[in-house]
C-alpha cells in the first residue's frame, strides 16, 4: 500500500474550506482609456496596470495577494500535507543518467535541502574521479531567482559555455569558464538566446535578442577578446523570423536558422573555419519548413515541400541542397505518421514520429537500409531520443513514460534491438502502477472530430459520475499533448480524482493537420474541442460536472478563459496560469515579446477579417455580466512571455462584471517568471498551493 492513505470527507459544495468572505476583494480603479480600431471604438478601463513601475500597480498586485492569502488560508494544512507527500515520493538526492561525450561522461546531481542541480562529469570512465563543472546552488547565493544551464560544451572538454538568468525575465547572460583551472574566464559578458562552440574551442557563435526579445542577430566571440571586438555573423531583419544556432550531429558543420510559424531558413559553414562564408541551404519561401543535419557528406534535410503536411525527410550532396530538384526521399512522406524530428548517427538514423496521437521512435540502418520501430508494451506511451551527443553510437539513450509509468531511461541496442533500464524515477513512499488504471478514449467534437482524451486514476472507479475530475488542456503551437506520469499528480489520483488531458486541435497530437486546424481562423475548434471533452467525460459518467475542473497555463490559460466565457457552466472552477487572455491588446502592441511572431499563429487584429475572428473568443474582450465559475488565476510579475498585466487586467474586470458569490483568487509572484520560482522546492509549495485549490473545489477536504 501507499505510504500515504489519507482520510477523505467529501462535502457538499457550500461547505468548502476556501472562504471569499475571508476578506473584501481589491476592487482596481476604472481610469477611462480608449481607442479606435476598424471603425469600432474599444475601452479598456485597466490598461493602466500595464505601467510596471507605477506604485498604484504594484499596490494593486500586493493587495490581490493579501486577499488570495486570507482567502486560501484553510487550506494551508492541506498544502503542507501535500507538500510533505511531494517530497515523500521524490528521490531528494539523486542522479541522473550519465551521457558520453567526447572522453567525458556527463550527468547532473541533486541534493537533499538544495534546490537547484550540480552538474557534473568523470573523464574516460564511470570510476574516474568526480569533476564538478557547474553548481546552481553557487550561482544562486544572494539570488531570489536563478535559472542556469550548461549551454555547450567545448570539443576538447576544456571550456564550458553556460546562461544563467536571475530575473525571471530570460535574461540569460552568457558565461566561459575554464574546466582545467575552474575559473569563470568572462562572466556574464553578454545576454544571449543561444549558444554554440565552434571547433577550435576558442570561438563561440552566439544569438542575442532585440527590444521585443526577438532572437535576432548572431555573432563570433573570440575567447580572450573584448566583446567590443565581436563580429555581427547576421542580422535577421524580418520580424515574423526568429534567429538560432547550432552544430551538426556529427560536428563537422556550423548552422544557423531562422524561422517563423510558416517557413524557414538555414545556412552552414564547416565548423572549423568559423570566420567563414556561411552558404544557404535553400532560400526561404512562403510556406515551407525545411530544418538539415549532416552525415557522410549529406545533408538530412526535414521538410514539408511538394505536400509533405506530416513532413518527410530527403538527402542530397551539401553542395546539391539549393536545388530540390536533386533531393531524393530517405523517409517518404506519410499521410498518418508526423516526423517530428531525426537524430543521426553514423550507422543509423533514429526518427522522431507521431501517430494516432502516440509519440514513437523508427530506426533506420545505414548498413542494409532496413527501419523498425522501438516497441513497448503499454498502447498508450510517450518516448524519445535522450541524451545521445556522440555521433558514432549503436546503443543510445531513450526515453519513456506513460499515465502509470514513472520516466525511464533504457539503453537500446540499435542493432539487436536489445533494451536495457538504465533508470526509473524512483517514488521513495513506495508506488505499485498496478493499482493506477491508463485510458485513451474519443469526445465527438462539434463538427464530428473524433478528440482523444488521455485518462488515468485508481483502480476501483465507480464511473457512476460522482468522482471529481481534473481536465487539462493546450492546444497551441502545434504543442502535442503529453502522455507522461507525475510523482505529484498521485496525491490527486489517491484522493479518488480522475485527471483528464485533452489532445485537442491546435496541438500536433494527430499530426500536423490537426495543428492547422486549431489556429488563426480555425481557433474556435481548440475551445469546442475541449468543451467537448468536457462533456464527453460528464456523460460517460467518469464524473460529476459539479466537482469538474480545469486548468491549463499559458495559451492553455487562453483555452481555459475562452471555454469558462462560451460555456461557464462546463465546470465547478477554472485554474488558468499565466494566462494569455488579452489577446487583441497583445497583439497589437509591437513593442511586447512574442508579439510580431504570433500573427501567424493568432493574426494581426489590424487586419480587420482577423480582428473580428479573435475578438469572437479573447477572453479578456468577452467578459461579460453573468456567473462565473470559482478561478483560481496565477502570474509572476517578471513573466516575459505573458506579461503580468493580462491576468490583472482579467482578474479586475471579471470582478467587476460577475454575477456570483464563487471566489477568484488572484495569486502574483513578486520575484518568478513563466515557470514559477525557479527553486525545485519553492516550485512544489506552488504545485501544492494550486493543488489544495483544486482539491478543495471538488469538496475534498482533509
Amino acid at each position: 500500500m501507499s505510504r500515504f492513505t489519507p482520510f477523505l470527507l467529501l462535502v457538499a459544495a457550500p461547505a468548502l474550506a476556501v472562504d471569499p468572505d475571508a476578506a473584501k476583494p481589491p476592487v482596481a480603479k476604472k481610469v477611462p482609456h480608449t481607442f479606435e480600431l476598424h471603425g469600432k471604438t474599444i475601452s479598456d478601463d485597466y490598461a493602466w496596470l500595464k505601467d510596471k513601475k507605477s506604485a498604484d500597480t504594484i499596490a494593486y498586485l500586493e493587495a490581490e495577494n493579501a486577499y488570495a492569502a486570507a482567502v486560501m488560508r484553510p487550506t494551508e494544512k492541506l498544502q503542507a500535507k501535500l507538500y510533505d507527500e511531494y517530497l515523500s515520493r521524490i528521490k531528494q538526492t539523486d542522479l541522473s543518467v550519465p551521457y558520453r561525450e567526447g572522453n567525458y561522461w556527463y550527468y547532473s546531481k541533486t541534493f537533499e535541502g538544495k534546490q537547484y542541480p550540480t552538474y557534473c562529469r568523470k573523464k574516460g570512465s564511470l570510476d574516474g574521479a568526480e569533476e564538478v563543472i557547474l553548481d546552481v546552488n553557487e550561482l544562486a547565493k544572494g539570488e531570489k531567482f536563478m535559472s542556469a544551464r550548461v549551454a555547450d560544451v567545448s570539443d576538447d572538454g576544456t571550456k564550458i559555455a553556460f546562461l544563467s538568468d536571475t530575473t525571471g525575465f530570460r535574461e540569460y547572460m552568457l558565461s566561459v569558464k575554464d574546466l582545467t583551472t575552474g575559473k569563470v574566464l568572462e562572466d556574464k559578458f553578454v545576454k544571449a538566446a543561444d549558444v554554440t562552440w565552434a571547433a577550435d574551442g576558442k570561438t563561440l557563435l552566439y544569438v542575442t535578442e532585440d527590444a521585443a526579445k526577438r532572437s535576432n542577430k548572431l555573432w563570433r566571440h573570440t575567447v580572450g577578446e573584448p566583446k567590443d571586438k565581436d563580429v555581427l555573423v547576421y542580422e535577421e531583419k524580418d520580424e515574423l523570423f526568429r534567429l538560432g544556432v547550432g552544430r551538426s550531429k556529427d560536428k563537422k558543420y556550423l548552422f544557423h536558422s531562422s524561422g517563423s510559424s510558416t517557413s524557414s531558413e538555414q545556412r552552414y559553414l564547416s565548423a572549423d573555419t568559423p570566420a567563414g562564408e556561411w552558404k544557404t541551404i535553400l532560400p526561404r519561401e512562403d510556406k515551407h519548413e525545411y530544418s538539415a543535419d549532416h552525415r557522410d557528406g549529406l545533408l538530412y534535410i526535414r521538410t514539408n515541400r511538394d505536400g509533405a503536411t506530416n513532413f518527410k525527410v530527403v538527402t542530397c550532396p551539401v553542395a546539391d541542397a539549393g536545388d530540390p530538384k536533386k533531393w531524393k526521399d530517405f523517409l517518404p512522406h506519410n499521410p498518418k505518421a508526423l516526423v517530428q524530428g531525426v537524430s543521426l548517427f553514423k550507422s543509423y538514423a533514429v526518427i522522431s514520429e507521431r501517430e494516432a496521437g502516440i509519440p514513437q521512435l523508427r530506426v533506420h540502418s545505414f548498413a542494409d537500409g532496413t527501419s523498425y520501430r522501438i516497441e513497448w508494451p503499454e498502447p498508450v506511451f510517450s518516448s524519445g531520443a535522450g541524451a545521445n551527443p556522440e555521433f558514432d553510437l549503436e546503443k543510445v539513450h531513450v526515453s519513456y513514460t506513460s499515465m502509470v509509468t514513472p520516466a525511464s531511461v533504457y539503453e537500446v541496442d540499435l542493432k539487436s534491438k536489445e533494451k536495457k533500464l538504465l533508470k526509473r524515477q524512483e517514488i521513495p513512499a513506495g508506488y505499485k502502477p498496478e493499482e493506477y488504471v491508463s485510458e485513451w478514449v474519443f469526445a465527438t467534437a462539434k463538427d464530428g472530430t473524433k478528440v482523444p482524451i488521455s485518462l488515468v486514476y485508481k483502480k476501483g472507479l465507480k464511473k457512476d459520475g460522482t468522482a471529481p475530475v481534473l481536465l487539462y488542456g493546450y492546444g497551441s503551437y502545434g504543442a502535442s499533448a503529453s502522455v507522461n506520469f507525475s510523482p505529484t499528480r498521485l496525491s490527486m489520483l489517491d484522493r479518488g480524482v480522475v485527471f483528464a488531458q485533452g489532445h485537442i486541435r491546435g496541438g500536433s497530437d494527430m499530426g500536423r493537420q490537426w495543428y492547422d486546424d486549431g489556429k488563426m481562423l480555425k481557433k474556435m475548434n481548440t475551445f469546442t474541442d475541449f468543451i467537448a471533452c468536457a462533456d464527453f467525460l460528464v456523460e460517460q459518467k467518469y464524473g460529476d460536472r459539479e466537482r469538474l475542473v480545469i486548468q491549463g497555463g499559458s495559451a492553455g490559460g487562453l483555452l481555459v478563459g475562452a471555454t469558462v466565457n462560451q460555456r461557464p457552466d462546463v465546470c465547478k472552477a477554472a485554474v488558468l496560469q499565466v494566462p494569455f487572455v488579452d489577446v487583441i491588446n497583445t497583439m497589437l502592441d509591437e513593442s511586447l515579446p512574442l508579439t510580431v511572431q504570433e500573427f501567424l499563429e493568432w493574426g494581426n487584429p489590424k487586419k480587420t477579417e482577423e480582428y473580428e475572428y479573435i475578438r469572437k473568443y479573447c477572453p479578456y474582450t468577452n467578459l461579460a455580466k453573468k456567473a462565473y465559475p470559482a478561478m483560481l488565476i496565477e502570474t509572476s510579475l517578471n513573466d516575459s512571455q505573458v506579461l503580468y498585466h493580462e491576468p490583472a487586467k482579467y482578474t479586475a474586470k471579471i470582478r467587476s462584471l460577475k454575477t456570483d458569490s464563487n471566489p477568484v483568487v488572484f495569486k502574483c509572484r513578486m520575484v518568478g517568471g513563466h515557470g514559477g520560482s525557479s527553486g525545485r522546492y519553492d516550485g512544489l509549495k506552488e504545485v501544492a498551493y494550486t493543488t489544495a485549490f483544486i482539491l478543495d473545489q471538488m469538496g475534498i477536504k482533509e
